[in-house]
């Protein structure tokens, strides 16, 4: 009931926020999400301060790292190309952003797919799996790539919108630099087991190489409504966890 009340509570304000054309976390709504189911049940004692310090602590530091890298790429990418005619340059960065979304889905996987099987683990192995020693099945691995790929597919067009236009304005060039800044930023951090979040790290990348054509590039109303909506993953996907776990208790506790 915990997982499940964990679950409801992430998946909820991530539909609110699709709807709202919010690029939000799925990864700190899931974490919001496993606090509030925790809450009623263990307490505060329940709680492991340290991750969710580490937790929050990246909501800041893994857009600014993004940013950094960027216009980094931006800047490197720029003066390599700089001599080439505006012409070439795109042909060039249309191929190149193949590479760059590669990197950037492998960097999707290596995080955000990590963390479902993670759930359904704790799930398996807490309960009909208690004796088998701990693993990750290939089949938790190919549903949770597959369910992220389908997603991926079908595609989030609000959100979409909101990156690729309401955001910033991204010639080839720039998506590329900011698919490599932000893939390379999530890839390194999940080598740390550190879970940041694909959306706020592209997001800061995204920024960081608009930036770079001037402050009115980005559009900093948008930005601001982004920022708001992470501030505020962890405890409203928390809040309707624990919403969810009482009505929950009470439907059991009837039924039975």
């Amino acid at each position: 009931m915990v997982i499940f009340s964990a679950l409801m509570g992430a998946i909820t304000w991530n539909l609110l926020t699709w709807w709202w054309g919010l690029p939000s976390s799925s990864s700190h709504a899931l974490a919001g999400g496993m606090i509030g189911a925790t809450l009623p049940v263990l307490g505060f004692q329940g709680l492991v301060g340290s991750g969710i310090a580490r937790i929050a602590a990246f909501i800041v530091l893994s857009p600014l790292i993004g940013m950094f890298l960027g216009i980094t790429m931006m800047v490197i990418s720029t003066w390599t190309v700089h001599k080439q005619t505006p012409l070439r340059v795109d042909t060039w960065f249309r191929r190149l952003q193949l590479v760059s979304s590669a990197i950037f889905s492998f960097s999707h996987g290596t995080n955000d797919a990590q963390k479902v099987m993670g759930i359904i683990a704790v799930v398996l192995f807490g309960t009909i799996w208690r004796d088998r020693p701990f693993h990750i099945d290939w089949w938790m691995i190919i549903s949770c790539h597959a369910a992220i790929a389908m997603g991926t597919f079908f595609g989030g067009w609000r959100i979409i919108r909101t990156m690729g236009h309401s955001l910033t304005k991204l010639a080839p060039i720039g998506g590329f630099s900011a698919e490599t800044g932000g893939g390379v930023t999530i890839i390194a951090l999940a080598e740390l087991g550190i879970p940041v979040s694909t959306t706020h790290t592209i997001t800061g990348a995204i920024v960081g190489v608009g930036s770079t054509r001037g402050w009115r590039a980005v559009k900093w109303g948008t930005a601001g409504r982004i920022i708001w909506a992470w501030v505020f993953t962890i405890p409203a996907a928390a809040l309707v966890s624990v919403l969810v776990y009482g009505i929950t208790l009470v439907v059991v506790r009837l039924a039975g």
